[in-house]
């Protein structure tokens, strides 16, 4: 045999070798460690990943949704894994608008992690754009992100969620508990660029969120939006706000303040802005709260309707102070003091009474207490007791000085003489069964001050500005100083109007407030009123609620200067003078 053929077969057999002993590992790997090898390839490319849960949706009363939760990516990044060139760095750095600079110090810091978001909630086009860059240790992640389709139309109820889809403000936060999913999670497959090519098993099936349904009415609610911003603007006023009561069971109807935000810019969200001034701000009402001292008054059993008060010589004085109306209003009645909106008139029947049925009157209305709807951050406002009252107070709380509230609590209070006496606390949700009240004053009581507010807002009355077409209205204007250091502004005023509609039986209550008009016109006859007839007049149609005065000629027939006599509560010589010494103790009140 020659070296040739022998080198030929001891090479052969060599191969042979070669061969057989790689069959035998084969099959030895596969039949003897084939799950130890495959439990170490999956470890390369399975990963567990969350499922974001779906967040609940918020609807109005209609079912139309004011919050909504829409799937987006998030492009995230394994520090360890990531080692792009610089073109593919450039690339992505541009593609997401970061800081290369920061980018880089951030990745060096944190080399060692597994996971970093580069960038949340990124548009289809750029997760899609990310992908194609196909660049190793960068991934994409499904997440939910919060759609507000009304904006800043409803953005101070319904409030907004954090880039978490945790609630922040407003509903989103009150009913986090129920809104909010319970995340799920999976193992997958992934590919070499990140892309699941495979679900492995199921972990935690995701529990979403419930919807919820809210009183809120989104017709009534871009109304009342509409009419705010429309006085604020032309009032060339600081803010406002509007609250609407369903009064037959404390509903809130719509909720609007200004200035707004758009929730769905984030860069909108600045503190002055977004928090619900209706309920969190409070002021000092003004005349808004001479029907709450006339129906002390009426409870007292001492005073009818038609009890006569001599206001004569048009002031009064109480120890060195004086109380002054703008006219001498001479022998009135109950009636004709929330008309004519007399403090001098206000004040004696306040002294004539013991300050604890004042006391008690106002509390049952709910002033100084929450009004128990819920909202997150909702002020109480400031209803001191009894045993602190001077006698100049006593004389200022009359005409609504000396006690804060909210625009809310007003709101509910005046829906107490709407339903005929009851006080029902204000809902966010809708009412889904009859409800039980707080019975504050008898429906003759209740009848009788609507009478009266019937009055204040008809042409002779100092809301004449808030009639309408069609319907009977009643209503009380407040036009307020505003507290400073050391006393009362003489040139800041809040401008507010409360009312109900319509007067055969009334289905809403409605309260303007607006703050610091600096346009020229700063009474609240001029100011706030209009605003409440545009807004309740448009509420009453879109609910469809039947007129009660078709003989009324024309909306708004009265001249604005013939229509609107000036508000009583503007003169606070007794008040600013009084509220300096309590502040001062208690002692240096006369």
């Amino acid at each position: 045999m020659n070296r040739t053929v022998w080198r030929r077969l001891v090479l052969l057999t060599v191969m042979l070798f070669a061969f057989a002993g790689l069959v035998w590992r084969a099959v030895d790997l596969r039949l003897n460690h084939q799950e130890f090898l495959q439990s170490q390839g999956e470890a390369r490319y399975l990963r567990v990943v969350k499922v974001p849960a779906h967040r609940g949706k918020v609807l109005d009363r209609n079912g139309y949704p004011l919050a909504i939760s829409t799937p987006v990516d998030s492009v995230w990044v394994s520090p360890r894994e990531f080692r792009p060139d610089d073109i593919e760095f450039k690339a992505l750095v541009k593609l997401l608008g970061l800081d290369p600079v920061q980018l880089q110090r951030m990745l060096e810091a944190r080399r060692e992690r597994g996971f970093e978001f580069l960038k949340r909630h990124v548009d289809p086009a750029v997760a899609s754009s990310v992908t194609a860059l196909g660049i190793e240790g960068v991934y994409l992640q499904r997440e939910y992100r919060r759609y507000y389709p009304m904006g800043e139309i409803a953005a101070h109820v319904v409030g907004f969620t954090n880039i978490d889809d945790v609630g922040q403000e407003g509903i989103e936060l009150a009913f986090e508990n129920a809104l909010r999913g319970i995340g799920g999670s999976k193992r997958v497959l992934r590919d070499r660029i990140g892309r699941v090519v495979a679900d492995v098993d199921q972990i935690r099936e995701p529990k979403s969120g419930h919807d919820l349904v809210l009183s809120i009415d989104r017709r009534i609610q871009y109304h009342a939006y509409r009419a705010l911003l429309a006085a604020v603007n032309r009032n060339q006023a600081r803010a406002g706000s509007v609250v609407v009561l369903d009064a037959q069971n404390g509903e809130v109807l719509a909720m609007v303040n200004q200035p707004s935000y758009n929730p769905n810019n984030r860069a909108e969200r600045i503190g002055s802005r977004f928090r619900n001034r209706a309920l969190t701000d409070v002021f000092e009402p003004g005349s808004a709260v001479k029907p709450f001292t006339i129906a002390a008054a009426l409870n007292s059993g001492q005073f009818k309707p038609d009890t006569v008060v001599d206001t004569s010589p048009g002031s009064m004085k109480v120890g060195k102070y004086t109380i002054k109306d703008v006219r001498n209003y001479g022998r009135i009645d109950l009636g004709t003091i929330v008309k004519k909106s007399s403090n001098v008139g206000a004040s004696k029947v306040a002294l004539s009474l013991p300050p604890r049925d004042i006391w008690q009157t106002l509390s049952r209305f709910g002033f100084g207490l929450s009004t128990g709807s819920g909202f997150p951050g909702e002020a109480e406002g400031v209803l001191t007791h009894y045993f602190e009252w001077r006698e100049a107070h006593r004389a200022t709380l009359s005409y609504g000085y000396g006690l804060s509230v909210t625009v809310l609590q007003l709101a509910q209070a005046y829906a107490a003489i709407a339903n005929g006496g009851t006080l029902l606390n204000a809902r966010f949700l809708p009412a889904e069964a009859e409800l039980d009240g707080t019975r504050v004053v008898s429906e003759d009581v209740a009848l009788k001050l609507r009478r009266m507010l019937e009055a204040a807002a008809s042409p002779s009355g100092t809301g004449s500005l808030a009639r309408f077409e069609g319907f009977r209205v009643a209503g009380k204007t407040g036009t307020v100083r505003k507290a400073t250091p050391g006393g009362y502004s003489e040139d800041r005023y809040i401008a507010l109007f409360a009312g109900m509609a319509p007067i055969s039986s009334p289905r809403i209550v409605t309260v303007v407030v607006i703050d610091e008009p600096s346009a020229g016109e700063y009474y609240a006859g001029k100011v706030a009123a209009p605003v409440f007839a545009d807004v309740t007049e448009g509420a009453l149609r879109l609910l469809g609620v039947a007129p009660d005065d078709r003989g009324l000629p024309a909306r708004r027939m009265v001249t604005a200067g013939a229509a609107v006599s000036r508000d009583q509560s503007a003169n606070t010589d007794l008040t600013r003078v009084a509220l300096r010494k309590e502040r001062r103790g208690p002692e240096a009140t006369q």
